[in-house]
């Protein structure tokens, strides 16, 4: 089968198509779906320079969301047919460990995610349990499906699970053009929420206004803590939601109120971060890692978008032979929304 692979670590230079084996059902709860699209997420830019917990086999199938068409279905696989139109949630977790037991996947012992642990999307088939499967819903184009899952999963345990995000209370949320933030954006608002977004382009900035940002604020131009603390008489958001790292750390604590949350999925800009523990302690704040969502929240987020009340914005598709310039485009953070590569037309 044809596969956007990575071929070894180093760069996007490593980024290849090339034809890999077609994987088989290993499990009797399995299903194999035939990819129609894959998105991009940060993790996917990440692998190609290397990660310290994840030890792919070359060439090695890049890609965690997907969506497309069930294939095969393992005598197990209870509820899916061949033709049944899927998106995928990429999170694998044993299923028998304490945490999976009390409904926590992300936090299992073994948890692996495709494209990073394991094969991922960006290939005609791929071979899931069936319980990370999730119909498409009405309405949803393929690259918009192919775009909800790992983004809008994150955001929401982020949110809801982690940070507790109520009606009223103010967030400020760092970069808005990715998948992660625009989908923060739309659940904040969807909470009833006071969304302040940051990014360094107005045409992104302009997006999370029709998309109900309360205030959006241009990182590059100006000064964001001042305008939050302005806008809040004074006293800094509730929660801050933090993906960037390095760069806005310091200012994510300046933007925090006393009592506040701040809630962080990822460190693109650094993993390396400091703070005076006297200000954590007096001031009370509480600082919560994120990753992912488990099965009760991907359950949560897909009823939400066949209600239509959250949707994935996709900022372009491009085909499997030119995927290496879907990453070139998130390399170099020019996105709005989902980046997608149309593996099957």
């Amino acid at each position: 089968m044809k596969a956007l692979t990575l071929t070894g670590t180093g760069g996007l230079d490593r980024l290849q198509v090339q034809d890999v084996p077609a994987p088989a059902l290993a499990a009797r709860d399995e299903v194999m779906v035939r990819v129609r699209c894959a998105a991009l997420n940060r993790l996917d830019l990440w692998m190609t320079g290397g990660l310290p917990n994840a030890t792919p086999s070359f060439p090695h199938v890049v890609g965690s969301d997907g969506a497309g068409e069930v294939e095969a279905v393992g005598p197990a696989a209870a509820g899916w047919r061949p033709g049944d139109r899927v998106l995928i949630n990429p999170g694998l977790a044993c299923g028998r460990c304490p945490a999976c037991e009390e409904g926590e996947d992300p936090l299992c012992s073994t948890y692996a995610i495709l494209g990073e642990h394991r094969p991922g999307t960006a290939a005609e088939l791929v071979v899931v349990p069936a319980a990370n499967l999730a119909p498409v819903p009405e309405g949803m184009t393929w690259p918009e499906a192919a775009g909800f899952t790992l983004a809008t999963l994150t955001a929401w345990r982020m949110l809801t699970s982690r940070a507790k995000l109520q009606a009223g209370e103010t967030v400020l949320i760092w970069g808005v053009g990715g998948g992660v933030g625009m989908a923060a954006l739309q659940i904040a608002v969807l909470l009833g929420a006071r969304a302040m977004v940051t990014s360094g382009s107005d045409t992104k900035l302009a997006t999370a206004t029709r998309l109900g940002a309360a205030a959006a604020l241009n990182h590059r131009s100006g000064d964001v803590v001042a305008v939050v603390r302005r806008e809040t008489g004074g006293r800094g958001a509730h929660v801050v939601v933090d993906c960037v790292g390095q760069a806005t750390w310091a200012n994510s604590l300046r933007a925090l109120r006393r009592g506040g949350r701040l809630v962080v999925c990822g460190a693109t800009t650094g993993p390396a971060v400091s703070f005076d523990l006297r200000r954590l302690f007096w001031h009370q704040w509480s600082i919560l890692g994120s990753t992912m969502g488990n099965r009760r929240e991907f359950a949560e987020i897909v009823r939400l978008a066949q209600e239509g009340k959250l949707w994935p914005v996709v900022d372009s598709v491009v085909p499997l032979a030119d995927g290496a310039a879907a990453y070139q485009r998130m390399q170099q953070a020019e996105q709005t929304g989902k980046l997608v590569i149309e593996v099957s037309p």
